[in-house]
């Protein structure tokens, strides 16, 4: 059974959370402060966090990095905030997918599930990856239909495509690929995911695999 750790410091959303979670089997503990979180993931290993940032002993950052320093477990924040500053710094620090308050359950377990099938891929399932008619060779590094992609293309689609579901922010991807000295390069990333899109989405305007999170980064939905 997966084991979830809820911290929130809203006890209507620890109640309500605990309650769907375990009706959909998974085995739940709840925290209701950062201090708490972090000695209980030590204790309890769970299996997935699921993180408020509005904390009243410290900042949901901060417990991500806790959790960082010693486990990959996928960590789901959850944020009240209006703007995508706090979201970015917290995916920067570590965490897997966001979800904005007042969110529904619905899309907070499709958050879960997208989440855990992320962690259980394996490097051979990852071997060949489908986009559109086009099946991605990342261990030939070869596109059926005899797409042919750049260095750069290669490299930020692999990025991408080795972290499904997961949103990869800016920041990430162009350091990853271009180095630190590109971070303010977004210019960089839009146009070379129109040229991944026009070589492998059926409709490049209307994408379904290579998504764009304004403001935010970008997701390989499978």
């Amino acid at each position: 059974m997966t084991r979830i750790l809820v911290v929130d410091d809203e006890p209507q959303i620890l109640r309500a959370l605990r309650i769907n979670l375990a009706a959909r089997h998974y085995e739940v503990a709840v925290a209701p402060d950062g201090g708490s979180a972090l000695r209980q993931a030590a204790d309890w290993h769970p299996d997935l966090v699921v993180l408020d940032l509005g904390l009243p002993d410290m900042q949901g950052v901060d417990v991500i990095h806790g959790l960082r320093g010693w486990t990959a477990i996928p960590i789901i924040v959850l944020s009240g905030r209006v703007g995508s500053q706090d979201k970015v710094e917290a995916l920067d620090a570590g965490a897997d997918d966001y979800v904005t308050k007042p969110f529904g359950i619905d899309e907070l377990l499709a958050r879960i599930r997208a989440v855990s099938r992320r962690t259980a891929v394996h490097e051979s399932e990852l071997a060949q990856i489908s986009i559109g008619d086009h099946v991605i060779d990342l261990v030939g590094k070869t596109v059926s239909g005899g797409v042919r992609l750049t260095p750069t293309e290669w490299r930020l689609l692999e990025i991408l495509v080795r972290n499904p579901g997961k949103l990869i922010t800016q920041r990430q991807l162009l350091n990853d690929v271009w180095g630190t000295g590109y971070l303010k390069e977004t210019n960089y990333l839009r146009q070379y995911l129109a040229q991944l899109r026009r070589k492998l989405e059926p409709d490049p305007g209307h994408p379904v695999h290579l998504l764009t999170e304004p403001g935010m980064g970008y997701r390989f939905q499978p």
